[in-house]
């Protein structure tokens, strides 16, 4: 099944690659300066830099990270990002972002 790609934040674009109730895969695409707003989800995530700069922020720590770098946030932990140099990450939820459908 294919996804649309979907506007999200400004500069920022959201495409669903793969779903069940159990887990969700995305990815995102990133204009540089774009942001990913602060905010929070019962989800735990995992975040995989394909390609691009970005600084996450996850229960205020700071995070660099480029190519081949992941990071995983945990469930209900305050986190966003900012992207530095254009981008895509490969972010997994679980369960599924039911919101994202």
């Amino acid at each position: 099944m294919s996804y649309p790609v979907v506007p999200t934040d400004p500069g920022v674009t959201r495409q669903i690659l793969a779903e069940n109730p159990q887990l969700m895969v995305v990815a995102f695409e990133f204009d540089a300066g774009a942001e990913g707003k602060l905010h929070a989800h019962l989800h735990v995530q995992a975040t995989y830099v394909e390609s691009g700069y970005f600084t996450f922020t996850v229960d205020g720590t700071a995070h660099e990270l480029g190519p081949g770098d992941s990071l995983v946030i945990p469930s209900n932990a305050r986190h966003g990002c900012i992207c530095a140099k254009a981008g895509k990450l490969i972010d997994t939820f679980t369960p599924r972002r039911d919101d994202f459908l």
